[in-house]
């Protein structure tokens, strides 16, 4: 049991670290966030960190052979999405300097759909975890990927509040620290799953 709970905490912090990158940069982006939409944000994270492994478990259980042909996507996907927010972070701070009027607004809150996003990008290299774990019951599956949700909401609830502390510091920069970071994490999954695949 012991050694299940310490697989469980060393797959969590490993999974999380995107996750909790991620977190830093919405920090970032956002100074004025309230309690409970930063624990909103880093239970979304959870949410999606619970649930691929176990989809990945289910799939090598199941649909072996179309699971591996979707494996080679899970860097596409991830790559394209955080990009996609990240560049629209930067294209903000960037019109922000060449028309210093808007200057005085504040960066854009994260809404709902760019979050679920986030929680998809981050997450979903997590599906490869199912091959990790391939050999569990339900049961430790479950555990696995419970001990792994609890480990990303404390990860990324201090990232967030760690971003927002810098924040102020970084003052009009931070909405382009935080895009840079974005695209970034997109790229480390990238490069780590084409390494894996192919290497």
């Amino acid at each position: 049991m012991w050694q299940l709970i310490l697989n469980g905490l060393f797959l969590g912090i490993a999974l999380t670290m995107d996750a909790f990158s991620v977190s830093i940069a919405d920090g970032l982006n956002e100074p004025n966030m309230k309690r409970r939409k930063a624990l909103m944000i880093a239970s979304t994270f959870a949410l999606f960190q619970f649930a691929m492994p176990l989809i990945g478990w289910l799939c090598v259980h199941t649909v072996m052979e179309r699971f591996m042909a979707f494996r080679y996507w899970i860097p596409w996907i991830a790559l394209v999405l955080l990009s996609l927010i990240g560049g629209k972070m930067i294209y903000e701070n960037f019109k922000k300097r060449i028309h210093p009027i808007e200057e005085q607004k504040p960066p854009m809150s994260l809404g709902y759909l760019a979050l679920v996003v986030q929680g998809i990008a981050t997450s979903i290299d997590a599906l490869s975890v199912g091959f990790t774990i391939a050999e569990y019951t339900v049961y430790q599956a479950l555990l696995t990927s419970t001990i792994i949700a609890v480990v990303t909401v404390l990860f990324c609830l201090f990232g967030l509040f760690f971003g927002k502390k810098i924040s102020n510091k970084l003052s009009s920069y931070a909405e382009l620290i935080g895009g840079v970071i974005l695209i970034g994490i997109g790229l480390e999954i990238f490069i780590s799953n084409m390494i894996e695949l192919y290497g």
